[in-house]
């Protein structure tokens, strides 16, 4: 067959503009559309399948296949050839599909004399809407500009199929419960907070009136045109957001790199020239990235794929002639698959009482620029748009995690009784920020926070925290496309010293696997990424990218204080070598002229269960040591904290933690080495309790803990938690929680509101 050309894709997308302007049922369209599609890639079938309720897909239209099977053929989705192009969302081409071992034959198509098969998914607002086949008798290689051809067709189709609502929305989504009665979603905690108020369904896709054109040059001229006004509205956006871009604002710059990449600019003029429109174009790139991009195991990747989902919406705003901005009730509360972090700003910040995401992480844009703005953020809240109607009655925990639709009168008080005893607990909490935090009887416990953004930084005043015990470094290098060179790092981290206003920065060397922050080193698919190449496992095989990090680091410390720890050590000899690294670069420096910093203190993470058995040796060559209890205990036990299954089937106030918490402790208390702790344990009150009584003196905790733990500090007599725990600890019980929790409350320990 002779290679199509993109006149003759422009040719083809015209007449089925035709047939779709046309009259006829939507039915009688489809007919004429496959049979016009199977005489222009000069193929013997063309079928479409539509995507109906419990993820089946239907026979609708076919030309060259048995019209008996029309609406009774049925595929479920991953079966059959068709069922993994809709499962997995990408093309297939076969020459010979009967080969292929996912081949399904149902004798009802007649399709028996056909041999290979090209598929494609029809995508409409990144969802999988349907599959587009064509089949020949032959065994015929198909081509990519054949491939591609067909998937700009499925497109059209697809945009045809959801605007006549051939599957109506309702029947997608099983009817239950009692509609009377209030309903509770669950999901995870993304900001801490309550919230009561109207539903307020996030539109973030925009309908696209025209597919199809038959000048490309206008077309690209509009591109150009549209990205022109992008640019200047986030630059808008920035001027203002006033003195809250200082809290976001490097989330803003990053989301104007993407506005301006090359890449993703190209990819659109190169669809423009098949004969699509602009935003056509602009949508069918969208789409194709979101599906690529939803395959990757990689929960970073699905992050950045939210930017790519705002700036495309964004985009095709501008073209299809309208704004983002939506009128809100006085209380509104976002429901939405996801959101880009300028979807956010663009609403009226003022009137938004939480964001409730079907998907969602703590590290994407919008819950950074939703943390800075105070709002409560309830993520993986599954079926969310599916059960929540627009202006439902909402009331939302997202502290507990949970979210009541249509919540009874009853429900209501008790959540506004709730709300308030919340609001004066914070603010008895923001009044004694300046307190000391020392015991009843003169202990002395430091309290600092875990930071990873510079809003974090900003908590420091807020709370009255004596500095930051782990920034985590790596939360820069996820929300770059790219890697940052030293020049942005230093700057990065000069902001963050600068802003800690001289208490203490503790700066992690880069935590994170080689899949997160540079495919091109080909690290390949691992099993278990926690335990894999990772942190200094990776950086030590590839030091340039430690070397960069810490000259960086160093430069930003020039007169302060530089404090480095290192993660995930396993060995002695492992921060041997990364203590090698930094001080080659603290000689570099010095010999370059550079200021020096005014004190050095080096450390590691104690996280991997080997380091315990080296802790004498380990004592003498570090300046302090940090205990990483996430991922130290779900080590111990070897039980995965990101599975949901075994998450919680191992309390951190077992007895074996405990004694192996006693243990370093002791071994640093001998020797007088600085020791703390910075895993989740530090910042809740019955865990910060035993780590006190166990002698760690200083926990370094999420922001919004500072309080409630200094809180727990004030008012306990650490002797009596002491003797308490030497009577406990050395226990055949499998947990201490309930121990712990009645002697705190017997002792006045635990106060109003506190949650254990």
């Amino acid at each position: 067959m002779t290679a199509y050309s993109a006149a003759d894709l422009r040719q083809m997308l015209s007449r089925l503009r035709d047939v779709m302007a046309g009259i006829g049922s939507v039915q009688e369209r489809l007919d004429k559309l496959v049979a016009l599609i199977a005489h222009g890639l000069k193929a013997d079938v063309c079928s479409c399948y539509i995507m109906r309720a419990g993820e089946v897909l239907e026979l609708f239209a076919t030309f060259g296949l048995s019209q008996r099977a029309v609406h009774i053929t049925r595929l479920r989705v991953g079966e059959g050839l068709v069922g993994e192009i809709a499962a997995h969302g990408r093309s297939l081409s076969l020459a010979d599909a009967w080969s292929h071992p996912a081949f399904v034959y149902r004798p009802e198509t007649g399709e028996d004399f056909f041999r290979s098969l090209m598929g494609v998914p029809m995508i409409q607002a990144g969802r999988i809407m349907g599959v587009l086949a064509v089949q020949n008798r032959d065994e015929r290689p198909f081509n990519d500009w054949e491939v591609e051809t067909l998937e700009t067709v499925a497109m059209v189709i697809a945009e045809l199929t959801t605007t006549a609502q051939i599957v109506k929305r309702e029947e997608l989504f099983p009817a239950e419960g009692n509609a009377l009665l209030p309903v509770r979603l669950s999901g995870s905690t993304l900001n801490a907070g309550l919230g009561l108020g109207q539903a307020v369904l996030h539109k973030s896709h925009v309908r696209i009136g025209r597919l199809l054109s038959d000048d490309p040059a206008v077309e690209h001229g509009r591109l150009q045109s549209a990205l022109n006004t992008l640019r200047k509205d986030v630059d808008t956006l920035i001027d203002s957001s006033h003195g809250e871009v200082s809290d976001f604002g490097d989330i803003l710059e990053v989301y104007r790199m993407f506005a301006d990449d090359r890449g993703w600019i190209s990819r659109i003029s190169d669809v423009i020239n098949t004969g699509l429109t602009a935003e056509a174009a602009v949508q069918k790139v969208s789409d194709d990235t979101r599906i690529r991009m939803m395959q990757m195991n990689d929960p970073v990747f699905r992050e950045r794929l939210q930017d790519l989902d705002d700036l495309a919406n964004r985009l095709l705003s501008i073209l299809a002639g309208g704004g983002m901005r939506t009128e809100l009730p006085d209380n509104a509360i976002l429901v939405c698959r996801s959101l880009g972090p300028t979807e956010l700003l663009d609403y009226d910040r003022t009137k938004i009482k939480g964001v409730i995401m079907e998907e969602g992480s703590p590290t994407m844009h919008a819950v950074i620029v939703a943390k800075a703005l105070g709002i409560p953020v309830l993520s993986q809240v599954h079926g969310a748009l599916n059960r929540i109607d627009a202006f439902d009655l909402l009331a939302l925990d997202a502290s507990a995690g949970h979210v009541f639709l249509r919540p009874s009168e009853d429900l209501q008080e008790m959540f506004a009784i709730n709300a308030a005893a919340r609001q004066r607990q914070r603010a008895v909490y923001a009044a004694s920020k300046d307190l000391p935090s020392v015991t009843l009887d003169g202990v002395q416990i430091e309290l600092q926070i875990n930071a990873g953004f510079l809003i974090d930084v900003q908590a420091l005043a807020e709370t009255g925290a004596s500095g930051i015990g782990l920034f985590r470094t790596e939360m820069q290098f996820l929300a770059m496309p790219i890697l940052p060179d030293v020049k942005l790092q230093r700057t990065l981290y000069r902001q963050a010293v600068d802003a800690a206003g001289g208490k203490p920065v503790t700066f992690r060397t880069l935590d994170v696997g080689g899949d997160k922050i540079a495919a091109s080193w080909s690290a390949g698919k691992e099993n278990n990424p926690a335990m894999g190449w990772r942190s200094v496992r990776l950086t030590l095989d590839r030091p340039s990218v430690m070397r960069q990090q810490v000259r960086a680091i160093i430069q930003a410390c020039e007169g302060a204080s530089l404090r480095v720890m290192f993660p995930m050590v396993a060995t002695i000899s492992e921060f041997d070598d990364c203590r090698r690294i930094l001080d080659m670069e603290i000689e570099r420096h010095a010999k370059a002229g550079g200021v020096a910093p005014r004190t050095i203190a080096v450390g590691t993470m104690l996280e991997v269960p080997s380091l315990i058995w080296q802790l004498d040796h380990l004592l003498t060559r570090i300046d302090f040591l940090s205990i990483g209890s996430n991922d130290l205990i779900q080590f111990v036990y070897a039980a995965d904290r990101g599975n949901t299954r075994i998450a919680n089937r191992y309390d951190a106030l077992s007895t074996p933690v405990l004694r192996m918490l006693r243990f370093i402790a002791e071994r640093c208390i001998a020797v007088n080495k600085p020791l703390s702790l910075c895993g989740e344990m530090a910042g809740k009150p019955l865990e910060a309790l035993a780590l006190m009584a166990l002698g760690y003196r200083s926990l370094s905790m999420a922001p919004d803990s500072v309080g409630q733990i200094r809180d727990v500090v004030r008012r306990t007599v650490l002797a009596d938690v002491e003797e308490f725990m030497i009577s406990q600890i050395d226990s055949n019980s499998a947990s201490l929680r309930t121990e712990i929790k009645s002697f705190a409350q017997d002792h006045g320990i635990i106060g109003e509101g506190i949650a254990v």
